[in-house]
């Protein structure tokens, strides 16, 4: 590590790194989260971290419009009859005019945009400057999310943990959201209050939810989200492609290598103020 210019990796000691490795220059992170790196005050100047954003891209577009879609057509309150034996017939309209508020606009968020829209759906992007969004019919700023929330027939997550976004779906926000709403998080489940979120489902003052995202993964076994009606848990496999992930991380590593070599900025770049 002292003679290094480069590290590739997704964990590392961070403690005095400036003195293990005095020479290094640039840290690229296989995945996109680095919240498991916070905070920065470890990074000296002159060091560049990045990440594999874009590397889920396909992968989270897919998950994306399949989970807006099993919301839209009753899905998890299906699953949920059937555990009880319960034959009920849910019907549904096609999704063409309802709403879906999308907090956090980046390249997993914005990929259901692309793929959802065309299906007639009003998608109002949430991100933290209010810049456009393909996809998006409009975008607003993340201080402004109150004013949009009543609106949405969908709540669609996908933000990183960051001081902001914490507790940003909070019980006071998911109070403002109409019974019919169903919700998607992707993000991290930091991001939301799943007690508060538990409780409305079993009201029935949340129309369904699904969430891949756990602060403790596995999610433990004597979990009380397990036994919560009209929710679906995937276990964390919204944007990972087994079968390419590794290759387009590398293709992202190589393409910002040879940048590095031209002495050119580097994509992907972490903002250390932001957190991502």
């Amino acid at each position: 590590m002292s003679n290094s210019d480069i590290l590739l990796a997704w964990s590392f000691p961070t403690t005095d790194l400036k003195k293990v490795a005095p020479n290094l220059k640039w840290i690229h992170v296989i995945s996109a989260g680095v919240e498991h790196l916070h905070p920065f005050d470890w990074m000296f100047d002159g060091l560049v971290l990045t990440n594999s954003s874009g590397a889920h891209v396909k992968k989270a577009g897919e998950y994306g419009l399949m989970s807006i879609l099993m919301l839209q057509n009753h899905m998890t309150k299906i699953i949920t009859n059937q555990k009880n034996k319960k034959f009920v017939s849910l019907f549904s309209n096609p999704i063409a005019g309802k709403t879906i508020v999308l907090v956090g606009t980046g390249s997993l968020g914005s990929s259901m945009a692309k793929l959802v829209s065309p299906l007639g759906a009003n998608i109002i992007g949430v991100n933290k400057r209010g810049k456009s969004v393909e996809g998006c019919s409009k975008v607003i700023t993340i201080d402004k999310i109150d004013t949009v929330l009543s609106d949405a027939d969908f709540l669609y997550l996908a933000v990183p943990e960051t001081p902001e976004t914490k507790n940003l779906i909070s019980k006071e926000r998911l109070n403002i959201l109409k019974p019919t709403c169903g919700i998607v998080n992707i993000g991290r489940q930091s991001v939301m209050d799943y007690d508060a979120l538990s409780e409305k489902l079993k009201k029935k003052e949340i129309a369904g939810a699904i969430l891949d995202v756990f602060t403790l993964e596995p999610l433990e076994k004597n979990s009380k989200l397990w036994d919560v009606p009209n929710l679906v848990i995937t276990p964390h496999v919204s944007s990972d492609d087994n079968g390419s992930y590794v290759k387009l991380t590398l293709n992202i590593f190589l393409n910002n290598l040879k940048l590095f070599i031209e002495n050119k900025e580097l994509n992907n770049q972490i903002d250390k103020k932001l957190g991502y």
